[in-house]
């Protein structure tokens, strides 16, 4: 695999990753070869844990232990919900509130496995957010997660009409193309027989995470700097979505 994890942090206690999209967190259980962070970690280190997760196309920072009591402290601070996790996304459509929160409850769905749904049922889910720059036809926008549910940034921003830019499971689209927004502008090269998206995965980055230090108390603030793929979708909107 091209892209590979870096080391955003790291010392006697946690380690902090930026993840690539399409790595997953843990092993998987049926294909134990697929790129995931557990395994890159323990070939480097003798014992690790996890403290959240990550879907596998969402790329960024995500903290690991190195040892039980860290991961005692680091898990005890997400139940307490003292853990700050911003992400960035880009969603369809123009967000009608500078900021705002959604609080609704998220659920599994129970017809289809592997998503999740807004019910009554749910666990309560809350994502307070804010527009960081506006697009024609897209909205880039910061969301802090106050809750971890599956799915939760995804969920949420479908169920008030703006999915993701690029969500093969909530949104519209499984790529981003650069015809959609060049429009009659975009030419095809002679040769070119097909044209290659920009992005192929959600675009979803978590871009920071704010957390006290398991042994030092120490308030630390560490963020992941956007993929080049997050990049590339970004330049061009600014260039041609405007």
């Amino acid at each position: 695999m091209k892209n590979q994890p870096s080391i955003i942090f790291e010392d006697d206690d946690i380690i902090v990753l930026n993840k690539p999209a399409h790595y997953l967190t843990i092993t998987d259980r049926f294909v134990a070869e697929r790129p995931n962070l557990v395994t890159f970690l323990k070939n480097r280190l003798e014992d690790i844990f996890i403290v959240h997760r990550l879907d596998k196309e969402t790329s960024g920072v995500i903290i690991f232990a190195k040892n039980a009591a860290a991961h005692r402290n680091l898990s005890m601070q997400f139940e307490a919900r003292t853990v700050d996790k911003i992400y960035l996304a880009l969603v369809e459509g123009a967000v009608h509130k500078e900021e705002g929160e959604i609080n609704q409850p998220i659920a599994s769905n129970m017809r289809d496995k592997g998503r999740m749904i807004i019910a009554s049922r749910g666990k309560p889910s809350l994502t307070i957010y804010q527009v960081i720059e506006r697009f024609k036809n897209y909205t880039l926008v910061e969301a802090n997660i106050k809750t971890g549910r599956t799915h939760q940034v995804r969920v949420h921003f479908e169920v008030i009409g703006y999915p993701l830019a690029v969500d093969s499971l909530y949104g519209r689209k499984d790529a981003f193309l650069l015809s959609e927004i060049k429009m009659k502008k975009y030419r095809r090269g002679k040769d070119v027989i097909e044209e290659r998206p920009l992005m192929s995965r959600t675009t979803l980055h978590a871009t920071k995470v704010t957390f006290n230090h398991p042994s030092s108390n120490k308030k630390m603030t560490l963020k992941a700097e956007l993929p080049k793929d997050f990049r590339a979708v970004l330049n061009q909107l600014r260039k041609w979505g405007n």
